[in-house]
């Protein structure tokens, strides 16, 4: 009861910090989100800037989409350090397109100080059920030996070179020892028309994005890329239940520009972290797919250093480039 009383305590003093910062400031805090407006990532700034909006008073979404998100968190670094600018690292932004792009406007690094990590999204490993059908691949032991089997007869399809697909599925072809071909496509949605036509054999999807066409039954997911089995597919087995240790999802928090006062990036942490935990939050991203996955400043940004070593290993085993 006393750690109780200590936490509401502790929550009355940020409120009311918060509130006398931003009227003191006269502005809003602006949250750079590196992508188009409308996509999953939008979608969770959105929702926690209306929840975080007691606290820290009005956050206005800023969408800077172009060049695999590098544009938006170029912004991000460059930004005045006051904490009226923040914004959103992303798998790509800060652990793939480091080793991807070969000119960096910013350093991935260096440049940010971490807020809190805000989801982690799984992937899932599906094939065409018509496919998994005709080749009596029912479980993703099946797909293994059948690769084996018949090596280089399998394909799987992507978003494109270096893209989440991609990596997912050099990584999938490095542990489990097999080769598949890797078609690139112009985009997650062109790769998923070609896995739905028989184009393709399988892909490494993002959940949400594959779901719908799991329950029509159109395709048929063998794996999830996380450690641990996931509540949006819990009948579903983790990669790494066959393939020890292998993990690859997408996710994304927050960041502000590097000098920020850590007073400041306290204050931030403290107010999102408190609106990911809100059953209103919970029950908001559980409609599309996500857990929220609150963290300290420093646990999220040891999280992006491991994240940016094993992109780079497979950034650079896949051969990919952006010039």
């Amino acid at each position: 009861m006393h750690c109780q009383k200590l936490i509401i305590a502790a929550l009355a003093i940020l409120t009311c910090a918060a509130s006398s910062l931003a009227q003191a400031q006269g502005k809003p805090i602006r949250l750079i989100v590196p992508y188009a407006a409308g996509g999953p990532l939008d979608v969770t700034a959105r929702a926690l800037a209306e929840r975080v909006r007691d606290t820290l008073g009005p956050v206005i979404i800023d969408n800077k989409p172009g060049a695999g998100g590098n544009i938006g968190a170029d912004a991000i670094a460059k930004a005045a350090p006051d904490g009226l600018t923040i914004g959103i690292a992303a798998t790509a932004t800060h652990a793939v397109n480091p080793w991807l792009y070969s000119k960096m406007p910013y350093n991935a690094a260096t440049d940010f100080a971490p807020i809190t990590q805000i989801v982690r999204v799984p992937n899932v490993l599906v094939m065409n059920a018509e496919a998994a059908r005709r080749l009596k691949i029912d479980t993703l032991p099946d797909l293994i030996a059948y690769a084996k089997a018949n090596p280089g007869k399998l394909n799987y399809g992507s978003g494109g070179n270096g893209s989440a697909g991609h990596l997912a599925g050099e990584m999938f072809k490095r542990d489990a020892g097999i080769f598949a071909v890797h078609i690139p496509y112009n985009g997650g949605n062109p790769a998923q028309l070609a896995l739905l036509s028989g184009q393709v054999d399988f892909n490494f999807d993002n959940l949400a994005t594959a779901a719908p066409n799991i329950r029509s039954g159109k395709l048929k997911a063998l794996a999830v890329t996380t450690l641990k089995r996931t509540g949006a597919l819990p009948g579903t087995p983790p990669v790494a239940d066959t393939l020890r240790g292998f993990s690859i999802d997408t996710w994304w928090g927050l960041v502000a520009p590097a000098a920020t006062p850590k007073d400041v990036l306290t204050r931030l942490n403290l107010a999102f972290v408190a609106a990911l935990n809100s059953p209103e939050t919970k029950t908001r991203f559980a409609t599309l797919l996500t857990e929220p996955a609150p963290s300290t400043p420093e646990e999220f940004g040891a999280f992006m250093k491991l994240e940016r070593a094993k992109y780079e290993a497979l950034v650079k085993a896949s051969g990919a480039r952006v010039d």
